[in-house]
């Protein structure tokens, strides 16, 4: 269907229901299952970026240039403001297109930012350091009783690194927040050492009860009630040393390399894929070639372990350690590169 047929229709197009918050983050619908609507682009409003520098008009003109359908911009339906697409926005106003092609936001505008952050990180111009970091603190702000990681994940940051912006933009204190939720959905307590003692009261009272009816009763989890019914068979003390006055409360282990966490490597990969700078140049199309072919899934790292005979595991392992050499100095060097132009 032609563009200009589409004009007088849009407004009576059906409202597909797209993105939807959750108590944790952000959950997005996989972009090929979702529903597009075509709209006027006068009606639509410039992003509240991350970015503090605002757009690259050159990145703009690039996507103007490009006679290929680019990917649908996400609109924040309520406000009719951009949260991931401004380039692509201002492509189409720089060829005077009539209608573009959105997909529509359900939430309020603190969740519309956080959605906003999770796209750009994740394809397109990446956000700089800078960015990022402030961007945490707004999430810190509206969404003070999410755990370390579960920001992490969002802004492309290092746990520890979100740690210390929560630090500085609190000045050391949660206020009132005594318990944090943490990626999976899961609320645990800042510091569950009183729950711990009361699971431990409990135990010694009636040491007949089942884990999960003191669980309930002291409000901790079964597996702390089966270590703190561990510890006091052993003589110890029901609340370990080391959680003392911890108050780390993100409850989840790291993983990834050095511990930096961020969009898993499907959603990464997907987002590199789509991005239309890599997708519609040959330079772009090449580097996602040598990319998607050296990029390891976790599923096929352990399929792999069981297929290298054993004579040869010390071999394979020390190529696997000099590949991860060369990967984190690429890593390294690119940092670097987004620091000096930051």
């Amino acid at each position: 269907m032609e563009q200009a047929s589409l004009v007088g229709t849009v407004l009576d197009q059906p409202k597909p229901a797209v993105w939807r918050s959750s108590s944790v983050l952000i959950q997005a619908t996989p972009a090929e299952t979702v529903e597009t609507e075509w709209v006027p682009v006068k009606t639509i409003l410039p992003a509240n970026s991350p970015r503090q520098a605002g757009e690259d008009i050159e990145h703009t003109r690039m996507l103007a240039s490009v006679d290929q359908r680019l990917p649908p911009i996400i609109v924040h339906r309520s406000s009719m403001r951009v949260i991931d697409g401004n380039h692509r926005l201002g492509a189409a106003l720089l060829r005077g297109d009539e209608l573009i092609e959105v997909r529509f936001f359900d939430g309020s505008e603190q969740e519309a930012f956080v959605l906003a952050v999770q796209t750009n990180i994740a394809h397109g111009l990446p956000l700089s350091l800078a960015d990022r970091t402030r961007a945490a603190e707004r999430i810190i702000a509206s969404h003070p009783n999410w755990s370390d990681r579960a920001i992490a994940s969002v802004t492309g940051l290092g746990a520890r690194t979100v740690g210390n912006v929560r630090r500085r933009s609190l000045g050391g204190g949660d206020g009132e927040v005594r318990a944090r939720t943490g990626r999976d959905g899961r609320v645990r307590p800042l510091d569950n050492a009183e729950g711990r003692l009361r699971a431990s009261a409990i135990i010694r009272e009636r040491p007949g009860a089942s884990l999960r009816e003191v669980a309930r009763e002291a409000g901790v989890s079964p597996s702390t009630v089966r270590d703190v019914r561990k510890r006091i068979e052993r003589g110890e003390d029901p609340v370990p040393s080391v959680r003392r006055g911890r108050g780390d409360g993100s409850g989840v282990k790291s993983f990834g390399v050095g511990g930096v966490e961020g969009p898993r490597l499907a959603s990464m990969l997907r987002g590199l894929q789509s991005d239309p700078s890599l997708r519609f140049t040959e330079s772009g199309r090449m580097l996602l070639r040598w990319i998607f072919s050296r990029a390891i899934r976790s599923d096929e790292r352990l399929d792999v372990v069981g297929k290298v005979p054993p004579h040869c595991t010390y071999i394979v392992a020390n190529v696997a350690r000099v590949c991860a050499d060369e990967w984190l100095q690429l890593a390294n060097e690119l940092e670097q590169r987004t620091a000096e132009t930051a």
